[in-house]
């Protein structure tokens, strides 16, 4: 059994969540790692001494059970980001797939949360990772945009349930990355539009006021800034971390 408090992150293999695994360890956490790849969960804990595996579809009602059985120790943190399918732009996105991201990032968080309840330390967190097109609507990334509108809702419902607890739950809304993710969504774009790929990554790249995507590494200090004590008080809030892209207020 770990020392340590634990933190559980699901999508720990992906291009945010390893940076979010380095940072956590680099905290003091003791990181249990949920994937559906064993390979990619092999190749983790090569990377990391402070981590365990369990393997996992999240997006089963399965996951519950399998995440709460390899639980060792008090839980400080869960930390909810998988990628979902890019499903293309409104108009011709198959319903099956906006269903399925609904499924994945809702259903997700309603899964690792149930998981790790009784668990839970005193002033854990409950953290999503969101995206930037679930609150600037767009007409080419429909299911990420329709699935993290969804679950900004969730997380503020997880907020109210769990406050009389001490937990806190917050969603992180990072803008688009410099990832095979984002160049899928470019793709999808720039098939839509009959441009380059390039072409679209440069508008992305304007739409951000200091002309930058975000970073890994920037996903990975907003989770960890929520491990602070004082960070309860911002509980139901989603923190914008999109380089200065989204325009609506607040």
């Amino acid at each position: 059994m770990p020392d340590k408090n634990l933190a559980i992150v699901v999508g720990a293999t992906g291009t945010f969540g390893v940076e979010i695994v380095r940072q956590l360890i680099d905290n003091g956490l003791h990181v249990l790692a949920v994937g559906r790849s064993a390979d990619s969960l092999a190749s983790l804990t090569e990377q990391f001494s402070d981590v365990s595996v369990v393997q996992a579809d999240i997006s089963q009602d399965s996951a519950i059970e399998a995440i709460k059985s390899a639980i060792t120790g008090p839980v400080k943190m869960v930390v909810h980001g998988p990628g979902v399918a890019v499903a293309g732009g409104i108009l011709k996105a198959p319903t099956a797939a906006m269903v399925d991201a609904v499924n994945i990032k809702v259903g997700g968080i309603l899964r690792l949360s149930r998981a790790a309840d009784e668990h839970f330390s005193d002033n854990a967190r409950i953290v999503a990772i969101g995206g930037h097109y679930g609150l600037e609507p767009t007409e080419y990334a429909a299911s990420a945009g329709v699935a993290n509108a969804a679950l900004v809702n969730v997380m503020r419902q997880l907020s109210l349930a769990y406050g009389r607890r001490g937990i806190s739950a917050h969603t992180i809304a990072p803008g688009p990355a410099d990832s095979e993710r984002l160049r899928n969504v470019a793709a999808a774009r720039a098939e839509q539009r009959g441009i380059s790929v390039d072409d679209v990554l440069e508008e992305l790249l304007e739409e951000s006021s200091v002309h930058q995507f975000t970073t890994a590494e920037q996903v990975g200090w907003a989770v960890c800034n929520l491990l602070d004590d004082r960070a309860i008080g911002m509980t139901g809030s989603t923190i914008m971390l999109d380089s200065g892209r989204r325009k609506g207020l607040p």
